[in-house]
């Protein structure tokens, strides 16, 4: 099937992608390579995700390590906080700051199952937001201010004014949290989130462009400012799509679900689900979206035809030059 270019996503559109860490050698193999092809397609950032209750804390680290080693991509990082301390999600954030890491997800994580709300062992953190105001004042600790070189004499340092700031995204829910008991509520929770501190939000998957466009008018409307990236992941079959439902509590989206059911091939249904994120990611540009973010789910090439569906790589993608692996 031919993909379409929409001119609605022409132009320098900033995009983005979400990796995971992975769980044998040879995957961790292919992700090596998926890294290096989705790095020279020029993102704003890579994110990779962060386990429950820190069970993928080193895999997690040295994903983000090699991005920041091996490639001049920015790498975000993924922070959940529920069934931790302070202490242990200072620890936590210091040790990503000493890697290098200086952009994060703040997420305060999925309560296991059957749990309450208020019970001891889900840990010190209410929400996100108090995430994100850890995150600030950890790097307000580490770095309160910035030094400069004085030419001429070689061993003088001044300072400069302001300190080292961190990008702190927060998750945003266009079709409503699954703990949420209105949109009021949603959006009242994106504002809590911008007053902690946080700059940008990236949005849960949804499957129809009204979804996200609605959402960033509302939120716009009652005040919050920073930019709402839209999350999209190509669906390339019926078993994802429902994997995804069931992870997600979103409403099955009927025309994807019938389309991929009845094509009777794995590659007719993965250019349906390529074309349905082209569409996708044309109709939200074209209504105003800041940028894209893409669910890679590890494979490059789904999202990288998306991309180029719509417009935004301007050459092919091959493997770029490493950086010296020595820092």
């Amino acid at each position: 099937m031919q993909k379409t270019s929409d001119p609605a996503c022409s132009g320098r559109i900033p995009f983005s992608f979400e990796l995971y860490p992975a769980r044998t050698d040879a995957a961790a193999s292919a992700l090596e390579t998926t890294i290096e092809r989705l790095a020279a397609a020029g993102p704003d950032f890579l994110s990779v995700t962060y386990g429950a209750n820190g069970s993928s804390r080193r895999s997690s680290l040295d994903v983000l390590s090699r991005i920041l080693r091996t490639t001049n991509v920015e790498a975000m990082a993924h922070l959940t906080c529920v069934g931790s301390t302070h202490e242990e999600a200072n620890r936590l954030i210091r040790e990503f700051l000493d890697a290098g890491v200086r952009s994060f997800l703040a997420l305060r994580g999925d309560p296991p199952a059957g749990t309450k709300e208020g019970e001891a062992f889900l840990g010190d953190f209410g929400s996100a937001a108090e995430l994100v105001q850890l995150i600030h004042r950890v790097q307000a600790e580490k770095s309160p201010y910035r030094e400069s070189i004085i030419p001429g004499i070689p061993a003088a340092r001044a300072v400069k004014p302001g300190r080292e700031k961190v990008r702190i995204a927060v998750a945003a829910f266009p079709n409503g949290h699954p703990r949420s008991r209105s949109s009021a509520q949603d959006i009242d929770t994106l504002l809590a989130k911008q007053a902690a501190g946080a700059n940008l939000g990236i949005t849960q998957l949804f499957f129809h462009a009204d979804d996200y466009l609605c959402f960033a008018q509302r939120a716009r409307e009652a005040g919050v400012l920073f930019p709402l990236l839209p999350g999209i992941m190509p669906v390339t079959s019926p078993a994802r799509l429902r994997r995804i439902i069931e992870l997600s509590g979103e409403q099955m989206p009927s025309d994807l679900s019938i389309q991929l059911e009845i094509e009777p091939t794995k590659e007719g249904q993965r250019e349906i689900g390529i074309q349905h994120a082209i569409d996708l990611a044309g109709q939200v540009i074209a209504g105003g979206a800041p940028g894209l973010h893409l669910y890679a789910f590890n494979e490059h090439e789904t999202v990288l035809e998306v991309l180029g569906g719509c417009g935004l790589l301007t050459a092919p993608v091959s493997a770029p030059t490493k950086l010296p692996a020595t820092v």
